[in-house]
């Protein structure tokens, strides 16, 4: 997705930044705080050494006095203690809630959650997917976007506070006059002098992070090219570990395909456009951002030394004054800095907050759905059409269908006849273009939009399994009913084979996450994938090619068993292999995109010329035994 690297004037880049800061404080203000306090007392810290090491040293060059030495460097040590102390348990605090990590899971979190809570549309296209990618890959190798705005808040308050503690011990620097019998010195006092040397330093300071921040924004100009390297690279990484991938990787030699490791270097390698930059402007602005700050520390140390040398003040302050005003302009230095990569990361935020802005259009409806506990629900779908967004064709074309309570239905078709688009509508991942599906003669789109998806359970075609234990894999949770668990599990027909796993129910799937997991076949995987739309007890129950992974007499065995699995639920199928239609007490038949039969098995095959008897004569070499 390529986005155009517009001009952002400053009130919209403050008011992103403010909003991303917002959103973090809502999110989460223990790490905000927890922060701050931390970054106040590691920015306080070097001071209180640097104070009370001035006065020890002062005290050495001059009267010596016994008493006052060991009450300082008694002080020194106590506040130290203290200091250190404090900083140990704010660090404690701050890194149980903002590690690196941490960081990691609110960002991804924020992320996930708005995926999941948008419309199934918008989370199906792939511009969306094309969106969350860059904005991944832009938070991971520059960690810009939302997670900049944690980073930039943490080192804004420990420079602010280091700029604060620099002014404090700095200010009798300039206020302290050399001695009138020192000469050419006393040039040093007067006020032309200490404000020209002010606004140097301060010249000098600012010079420095601006060079810094010219440098910084080449990197919004290799954006492209760093997005298409990073999904390469991490393509290629991938590529060789996958097990998936492992046969075909082994038998076409895809190993081969690392040669295209050239792509990446067109993005970080010596003919990049990084690397161009690298030798330009951007190695020049920051070559001589250091350049600057080194000038800086000379002038500081020219101008502390000389007063001292005048008799302004002793051996020690030449310590205290050189790392108070050293700190106080890194402090400076790092508020201009952070401005200048707040500014570029205004760029980053703007994608994310694209991301984090798709609007919800579906209705989300408020109506309760009734629970009932004998499961009956009537579903009618009232002339209903349905095409994608963006395209012009209708997917599906004027379905009228009811449901009857506890009734086993099966849809069968070719490819792309509309058999998926129709569960997706029946689920509401959809809304239809036109008509309308009621629940118990209401439409739909009124009731509770997450009430009235928990009355399906739904087994897809491409169902995943998680690298957790057995028990919660069905429970689809971390707590879930034993019992409960194992009555599913032994419906679906996979209980013998979880009883003789190490640890049954508590037994790791893959190993993906423990070496001591499980690896399971296909059509137990299957198996499993029913045992948790059973549990979570439904009044639909919608399997979607539920024996496609299963041998013939896995398959024979499940669906001998279909009443036993579906109980008094209301059961969809939507299979291939018509075989298995057999078992159901009434068959839709799509075509392009339109109901043209419906009926029972026997009364299907008894319309001559019809699809489904077209279907069942196409398939017929397979099961010619069973229709015997």
């Amino acid at each position: 997705m390529k986005e155009e690297k517009e001009k952002m004037n400053w009130k919209e880049k403050i008011q992103l930044n403010r909003r991303a800061f917002a959103l973090w404080y809502r999110e989460c203000p223990a790490v905000l705080v927890s922060t701050a306090l931390y970054s106040l007392v590691n920015a306080v810290f070097p001071y209180i050494t640097l104070f009370f090491s001035a006065q020890i040293l002062n005290e050495l060059a001059g009267a010596r006095q016994k008493d006052i030495l060991v009450r300082r460097v008694l002080t020194l040590l106590a506040v130290e203690a203290v200091v250190l102390l404090l900083k140990a348990v704010v660090f404690r605090w701050k890194n149980v809630l903002s590690d690196g990590l941490c960081i990691y899971l609110y960002d991804w979190k924020r992320q996930f959650d708005k995926l999941l809570s948008m419309d199934f549309c918008d989370a199906e296209d792939t511009r969306t997917h094309e969106l969350l990618d860059a904005i991944q890959q832009t938070s991971q190798w520059g960690a810009y976007g939302m997670r900049m705005v944690y980073l930039q808040f943490r080192d804004f308050i420990e420079a602010l506070f280091q700029l604060l503690g620099g002014i404090a011990l700095s200010v009798s620097l300039f206020r302290l006059p050399v001695r009138v019998d020192a000469g050419w010195l006393t040039m040093l006092n007067h006020p032309l002098c200490i404000l020209l040397l002010v606004l140097l330093l301060f010249g000098v300071t600012v010079l420095s992070p601006c060079l810094e921040t010219i440098g910084t924004k080449c990197w919004i100009e290799c954006d492209e090219g760093f997005k298409f390297g990073n999904r390469m690279f991490q393509f290629l990484s991938r590529l060789m570990s996958e097990d998936k991938r492992a046969l075909d990787v082994r038998l076409y030699r895809q190993d081969k395909f690392f040669e295209q490791m050239d792509a990446i270097n067109c993005s970080y390698g010596i003919h990049s456009k990084a690397a161009r930059y690298g030798r330009g402007k951007m190695g020049v602005a920051c070559a001589a951002s250091a350049a600057v700050s080194r000038i800086f520390i000379g002038i500081v140390y020219l101008f502390v030394c000389l007063k001292a040398w005048g008799g302004a003040f002793g051996v020690g302050s030449v310590t205290q004054y050189i790392g108070a005003i050293t700190v106080l302009s890194g402090g400076m230095a790092k508020m201009i800095e952070i401005t200048g990569n707040a500014s570029v990361n205004a760029f980053y935020l703007k994608r994310a907050f694209s991301f984090l802005d798709i609007p919800n259009k579906m209705y989300q409806g408020s109506l309760t759905v009734e629970k009932r506990s004998d499961k009956n629900y009537e579903v009618e779908f009232c002339n209903v059409s349905f095409r994608y967004p963006g395209t012009e064709n209708d997917v599906l074309k004027n379905i009228s269908l009811k449901f009857k309570v506890g009734e086993r239905l099966a849809l069968v078709g070719q490819n792309g006849s509309g058999k998926t688009t129709f569960i997706k509508l029946l689920c509401r991942l959809y809304d239809p273009t036109e008509g309308e599906i009621l629940l118990n003669g209401i439409n739909i789109r009124k009731y509770d939009y997450q009430e009235y998806m928990r009355v399906f359970s739904v087994v897809f075609q491409d169902f995943k399994l998680l690298a957790f234990p057995v028990g919660q894999n069905v429970a689809a949770s971390v707590i879930y009913d034993t019992q409960k668990a194992e009555s599913c599990c032994r419906k679906a027909g996979v209980w013998e084979r979880i009883e003789i796993m190490p640890k049954g129910l508590e037994t790791m799937l893959f190993r993906d996450l423990s070496e001591d997991g499980v690896e399971i076949s296909g059509g137990e995987e299957q198996k499993i994938a029913i045992a948790r739309a059973m549990y979570r007890d439904s009044a639909f129950l919608i399997l979607d090619e539920p024996t496609a992974a299963l041998d013939p007499i896995a398959e024979y065995e499940i669906y001998t068993r279909l009443n036993q699995i579906v109980e008094d639920r209301t059961a969809i199928y939507i299979s291939h292999r018509l075989s298995s239609c057999r078992f159901c007490d009434e068959i839709i038949v799509f075509h392009e995109g339109s109901m043209v039969q419906q009926g029972s098995h026997e009364t299907l095959l008894m319309q001559e010329g019809g699809k489904y008897s077209e279907l069942w004569n196409a398939q017929a070499q397979y099961y010619v035994s069973d229709a015997s």
